[in-house]
Order: structure tokens, then sequence, then C-alpha cells
């Protein structure tokens, strides 16, 4: 098999993954040991990138990554993987449409690119620009929408971030998004709305946050897919801490410990 061929089919999986009743879930992962020691699990489908947690292991807030090192490491998690990888690209930097196309050349069947609450048409454009670049490399590729209609919302009710959510959303799935990802949405009475005004199938949820749903009852509501962005770095770095702050103590590292890398 070719590697165009085989790219295509992952592109094709991940489709089908992101189109199955039941709800996609991702564990991020940052590089190339945590994204094989997710991928070995047997219920790991696919595999998505945290670019916090990247920007995170470079040295950078989350959101200031330069996109050379953005792309550097997701190619370091795609050499890793057989498994589909759908990465996290921030806003799609100063060209998103040249951004998509790089990825895709190092591997990248899917992505998550935030709006940021840009103006609602220029929203729109950096979605389309991005679909006609990656229909152009010939793959079907499985863009996860992001608006922060919820996230940078503010002070204004709720009702009107959802309102907002669904109308970009609705956008982004015209320019030929796969999902739309909506940062915030936890509970039901968020989530219910979301999907009524997206369709079944549609919307993309972060979880592990307290007072999340569970992704089974997310799945009941529709939820299409659920990821946990920087918490699964968070609760590896915890386990660093705790485990540092006891060898320095009396303490010795667990007998049960699995050579894992």
């Amino acid at each position: 098999m070719t590697a165009a061929a085989s790219q295509s089919d992952r592109a094709q999986q991940l489709k089908a993954l992101h189109e199955a009743p039941e709800i996609l879930r991702v564990v991020n992962v940052w590089d190339a040991i945590s994204a094989a020691t997710v991928a070995a699990l047997p219920d790991t489908k696919a595999i998505a990138t945290a670019g916090h947690s990247i920007a995170a292991m470079y040295g950078y807030a989350d959101g200031t990554m330069p996109l050379e090192l953005a792309l550097a490491g997701v190619k370091t998690i795609v050499d890793a993987v057989d498994l589909p990888v759908t990465a996290d690209l921030d806003d799609g930097y100063d060209n998103p449409a040249e951004t998509i196309r790089r990825a895709i050349g190092l591997g990248v069947v899917g992505a998550n690119v935030e709006d940021r609450l840009r103006p609602f048409d220029e929203a729109v454009a950096r979605v389309h620009a991005i679909m006609v670049a990656a229909n152009a490399e010939g793959i079907a590729f499985q863009l996860n929408a992001r608006t922060d209609a919820l996230f940078m919302g503010g002070d204004r009710p709720i009702k009107d971030s959802i309102d907002d959510a669904i109308e970009r959303g609705r956008a982004f799935l015209d320019a030929g998004a796969a999902l739309v990802f909506v940062p915030g949405a936890r509970t039901r009475e968020v989530i219910e709305p979301l999907v009524d005004g997206l369709g079944r199938g549609k919307l993309s949820v972060g979880g592990g946050a307290p007072g999340a749903l569970p992704a089974t009852e997310m799945q009941e509501l529709g939820v299409a897919r659920i990821s946990y962005g920087p918490f699964t770095q968070r609760v590896a770095l915890r386990a660093l801490r705790d485990l540092a702050t006891d060898l320095y103590g009396t303490g010795v590292v667990p007998a049960d410990t699995p050579p894992l890398n």
C-alpha cells in the first residue's frame, strides 16, 4: 500500500468514526511516547493531539506556539502511530489553508481549528479556505471546526452564546466541516439545544472538567465526539510531581510500574 493510499484510508476511518452512532472518545496526547501509550490500548480508534499540551512541552503558553513547532510536534505523533491522527492547530495561524495543506503533508487526516470569535464572515471564510485546500489534497479530511461562542462569550446570556454557536456551526458545516467543536458545552441544558440546532452526530465537545456529563449520556444526546484537551497531560504531570515528591523523601518507584517507555 502506498503512503498516499494509507493516509486516504486513515481519513476514511476517521470519517466513519465521526459518523458512527457511538460517540468517539479521543484521549489527547502531546508527544511520541504519550501517543504510542494511548494507541496501544484496544479501545483507541484515533489519536488527537492537544495543542495546549504540545505548547507546554516546548515551553509556550497555549495559543502562542510558533507554527513550525506546532507542526514538528504533530509530525512526531503521526510518525509514532498507525492510527488516524487529528491535530489541534490553534486558529490555523496566518494562512489556515496553507497550515492544513502542510499538516496533511505530514500525514494528518483531521484537525481542530478555532474561530476565536472572529467576525462571522471572516470565520466562515477561513473554514471554507481550509476545506478547499484539504479537498485539493484528495483525502476525506475531517475538520472539527471550533467555535469559541461559549468559551469567549463573556457576560452575555448563555442563550445568546448558544444561538451564536449554532449559527456559526451551521455555516462551518455548510462550508465542509465534519463536526463543530464547542468548548464549554458540558451540561444537558447546553448540549441539548446545540444538538437540536446542529443535528445529531455533528457536535464535538470537551470532557473531563468538573460538572461535565459522562460520555454515555453525551452519546444519548447525540454528541459525536468527546476529547479531553490538556487534562491528560495535567494528570500525567501530577503523577510525576507526586512521584518526585515521594522520591525526595524515602520512597521508591512502585514495583508494579510498567515499562511503557
